[in-house]
């Protein structure tokens, strides 16, 4: 769409990268998700184990490293299907866990006051925004609608109403009974707030449970957020000429995925901070994407009049969302600073 309505170079140098950008930042916060899903497994079976989270953010990158060579992303479509049920139960298993502790003797201290000092909070709101941005992204819609056969308009609104339908109801229900549950307290995964400060808070065997679902889960999102880096690699150093399972394509596809693995697992090793590399991603690629490109592209291709609603709404939306970028992205720098000063890299959080 950039290509087309704005010209070859924004869709090759803006567009795309920012695309890019995206899909391999969620490969690595879903690396860093896993590697502390393995952990919560691991400190369950043993409590007063040593091991540390890079190492085990190093053994769920070794997963992904065998699930990265399915050869394309139709292969995925079985594992996008086990991912959503498995989204689902991780939901109704934190949602009911929240549940259970709030009203048990084990329920900690509530306090639903917003901590730090204003100009923290103020900060807080923008990193918060972009978080979010992140979370409801649809930078990727696009993209499916020009794959799907006429009439495309009936089957994107269903398939829109499907995905937000899902959205709301599992991040929702998860936020606000995890924050009724723990309050301020509660941390970036509410997993982290049912492991306990001296026992788990809820039985093993639905920790346990509850931490297999995370994991199956967040590694099928790991991989399908790879496809496009495997693709772009593909395109660069493949022979389209030879079969897809020749030496000659095979031997590259080998290589050029395991090596993207292995630097995303470095990344997620080095920084664990998980909420800091949300709002990043939110501020300088969900938020273009989703707030202001799509008000440029309609203005641009249907020219509504300058003295009608829509340009003018258009047009606000675009300039809001264009400073809400530029705060959120320093609000997010500053806060992987300020975690950079508490932790250090290859933390063990």
């Amino acid at each position: 769409m950039a290509r087309d309505i704005l010209g070859p170079g924004w869709g090759k140098y803006f567009v795309g990268p920012l695309q890019f950008w995206i899909c391999y930042g969620a490969v690595i916060a879903c690396t860093l998700l896993g590697g502390q899903s393995l952990k919560f497994i691991y400190l369950l079976s043993n409590p007063g184990g040593k091991m540390e989270l890079y190492q085990f953010i190093t053994m769920f990158g070794g997963m992904t490293l065998v699930l990265a060579q399915m050869p394309s992303f139709h292969s995925l479509r079985h594992i996008n299907l086990v991912s959503l049920i498995l989204c689902l139960a991780f939901t109704a298993c934190v949602t009911a866990g929240s549940i259970y502790i709030g009203h048990s003797n084990k329920a900690p201290v509530r306090d639903y006051t917003v901590k730090g000092s204003a100009k923290d909070r103020n900060f807080g709101i923008f990193n918060a925004i972009s978080i979010i941005a992140t979370i409801y992204a649809s930078g990727i819609i696009p993209e499916i609608q020009a794959t799907l056969a006429p009439p495309v308009k009936g089957k994107m609104f269903k398939g829109l109403c499907v995905c937000y339908g899902v959205i709301v109801t599992t991040f929702f229900s998860v936020a606000i009974s995890g924050y009724w549950a723990f309050g301020n307290q509660a941390m970036g995964t509410v997993l982290s707030n049912f492991m306990g400060d001296e026992k788990p808070l809820l039985p093993t065997w639905f920790l346990l449970m509850t931490n297999v679902f995370t994991l199956l889960q967040v590694s099928a999102v790991t991989v399908v957020y790879l496809q496009p880096t495997n693709e772009v690699f593909e395109k660069k150093f493949a022979d389209p000429k030879m079969p897809q399972f020749s030496i000659r394509n095979v031997v590259p596809r080998l290589i050029l995925r395991s090596l993207s693995v292995v630097v995303a697992t470095t990344f997620a090793a080095m920084l664990p901070f998980f909420g800091d590399i949300m709002a990043l991603f939110g501020a300088f690629g969900c938020i273009p994407l989703d707030f202001i490109l799509p008000m440029i592209f309609y203005n641009v291709t249907f020219k509504p009049s300058k003295q009608s609603l829509i340009f003018w709404v258009n047009t606000l939306i675009a300039g809001v969302s264009f400073l809400l970028v530029g705060v959120g992205a320093v609000a997010s720098v500053r806060q992987i600073v300020l975690d950079a000063k508490t932790y250090r890299l290859f933390a063990n959080m």
